[in-house]
């Protein structure tokens, strides 16, 4: 008998796992594959961090905690995490990502920086704007190393007393009078409560919720830089989202890896195609190759470049692109966490600390209203 049950090691419920050993919790963490694995939505080498935040002001209390608590997972594991590049939002200025990142750093009072075309592409020439477009830049924002955040999150846990399962995939769970039973093929387990990190298997594991969660196919992309890499190294090119004069928003990193490793880019939703986990098509197509060099092309022109490879993951998303934190709406023993992809990476550290009081005190510090699972009854 366990106080928790973690169902889902990845992005969230790796540092849920954390948070509750940390809080001396007995911890069971249930994963059908192994450790940051490939198969899901946390993988990729890097995830943009930020706080100018345009989805919603709302959101950016919980980056201020959740910046703290990827320090302090750097510091207590002895990995670096964290890498600071800076920050660039470009588009035209009533763009999303321009004029909501504007409204969220004067709402927050974050330092930021406003700069023309002009100007951004004398500070980094890999930069092409048309004369209309705007960048926002912000100092602290860089990326995050999923593999290596989750390692840790995993890592502390165990240290910390947690009994990890991997390669043992969830059949079914049920509430059991005030408890929990978790089925597996490996055996039945009972807890005091759960916490429910299902990610792009939140239709399944959720389904009697009715959550309209959407699972889509995307691909990241690196290509091997006209010109070479040096203009892209970390400490010369920030990280960046671009939103193109018709709505398309593509973003990318630094070059990370060397000469031979190339620069990450990737497009928000723009050839997402609705699947499963059982049926993803994980072969990269030359169509789809070829629409990202097409929304880089005139924009960040060295990216129109041979491809070194690519990597197929998934998003879960709601209707609204917000998040789903909170208690079961039937069963308070249980605390779920779904719908983050596209922008949810970066709040796994404070997600962890969220799911834990939730599940351990029946609520939490922090501010959650608008990702209340109930907004979808």
């Amino acid at each position: 008998m366990f106080d928790v049950i973690v169902v889902g090691l990845g992005a969230m419920g790796s540092a849920a796992a954390y948070q509750l050993a940390a809080a001396g919790r007995s911890v069971l963490g249930l994963e059908q594959f192994g450790p940051a694995h490939d198969r899901g939505s946390s993988h990729g080498r890097s995830r943009i961090i930020r706080q100018a935040y345009f989805e919603d002001p709302a959101y950016v209390p919980l980056l201020h905690r959740s910046y703290e608590l990827w320090n302090r997972l750097e510091q207590e594991s002895g990995r670096h995490l964290l890498t600071m590049t800076g920050g660039l939002m470009l588009g035209r200025p009533d763009s999303d990502v321009v004029g909501g990142s504007l409204r969220s750093a004067r709402e927050h009072q974050l330092p930021h920086e406003m700069l023309d075309a002009d100007e951004i592409r004398r500070r980094f020439p890999p930069f092409t704007p048309e004369a209309e477009d705007q960048g926002l830049y912000e100092e602290r924002a860089g990326f995050l190393d999923p593999e290596g955040c989750i390692t840790a999150h995993l890592d502390r846990a165990e240290q910390l007393g947690a009994e990890l399962h991997f390669d043992e995939a969830v059949t079914e769970w049920k509430a059991v009078g005030g408890g929990v039973s978790v089925v597996t093929a490996g055996g039945t387990y009972d807890a005091a409560a759960a916490v429910i990190s299902p990610g792009a298997w939140g239709p399944r594991l959720l389904q009697e919720i009715r959550l309209p969660l959407v699972v889509e196919r995307q691909v990241m992309y690196w290509f091997d830089p006209v010109g070479g890499t040096a203009p892209f190294e970390v400490g010369r090119f920030p990280v960046y989202i671009w939103e193109t004069a018709v709505g398309t928003q593509f973003y990318g990193f630094p070059a990370q890896d060397g000469p031979g490793g190339g620069a990450k880019v990737a497009t928000f939703r723009l050839n997402g195609s609705e699947t499963t986990p059982e049926t993803i098509d994980r072969t990269i197509h030359d169509d789809e190759t070829d629409r990202m060099r097409a929304a880089v092309r005139g924009r960040v022109g060295a990216l129109d470049a041979p491809l070194l490879w690519a990597k197929t993951c998934m998003y879960t998303t709601t209707p609204d692109e917000h998040f789903v934190i909170g208690i079961h709406p039937e069963h308070p023993q249980v605390a779920l966490a779904a719908g983050f992809s596209g922008h949810g990476y970066k709040f796994a550290s404070v997600v962890g600390e969220i799911l834990a009081e939730l599940v351990v005190d029946g609520r939490t510090r922090h501010e959650i209203t608008l990702f209340a699972p109930e907004r979808f009854s």
